[in-house]
């Protein structure tokens, strides 16, 4: 069983507004990142609230999805890694990480990161981190076994620390697009991701 923690507790300070409820191929963003992954084969889909709890919640009405609140989210992105931790399954063997700020991202990107954790296994590792040309991408997938040190993180970081600690368990999957570096952090950005959309 695969589990994804879905981060959509942030303030969006720098886009000035909650980037989660902007529109996005006629839903909002936070709908149309939940909608992504239940269509992929991911199992399990937490979401962690914080910023404007109710109108992402509402935004989400009806989706099968498990919603999470965190209290501590002013506190940093880890307080919503470490909630969403601990609404998980435990019967689940791998956790991903999600932003909930990808729109660009597909079910098959999903799918193939999933697959990839699987076939990673055979290689003794059971990290997946995606990267698209050198660069470093999101959705990150981390066995259940790290469970107990991402439930450490602290600060405004994800799982960066857990994934630099453990370099020899992480399989780099290099992807066929940029869909896991384009992320959604202030006007310009989302404008750049509505542009793609509109020329693919």
């Amino acid at each position: 069983m695969l589990s994804a923690i879905v981060l959509a507790a942030g303030m969006s300070t720098r886009m000035g507004q909650n980037k989660l409820l902007l529109d996005f191929k006629g839903k909002a963003l936070i709908a149309h990142a939940v909608d992504t992954l239940l269509a992929s084969t991911i199992d399990e889909v937490v979401v962690v609230l914080g910023h404007e709890a109710e109108k992402v919640r509402e935004e989400l009405r009806g989706k099968q999805v498990k919603l999470v609140q965190n209290p501590g989210y002013r506190e940093g992105l880890s307080t919503s890694v470490r909630a969403g931790a601990e609404a998980v399954s435990r019967q689940a063997d791998g956790i991903m990480v999600y932003l909930a700020d990808q729109p660009l991202l597909e079910p098959a990107d999903v799918n193939h990161i999933l697959n990839a954790f699987t076939h990673a296994k055979e290689v003794n590792k059971d990290i997946v981190v995606p990267f698209f040309d050198g660069q470093r991408g999101n959705p990150v997938l981390l066995d259940s076994s790290y469970r107990e040190a991402i439930l450490g993180v602290v600060g405004d970081v994800g799982c960066k620390g857990v994934i630099k600690r453990y370099p020899e368990k992480v399989l780099v999957l290099e992807m066929e697009n940029d869909h896991v570096v384009r992320d959604v952090d202030n006007m310009e950005q989302y404008e750049g991701v509505l542009s793609s959309t509109f020329q693919s």
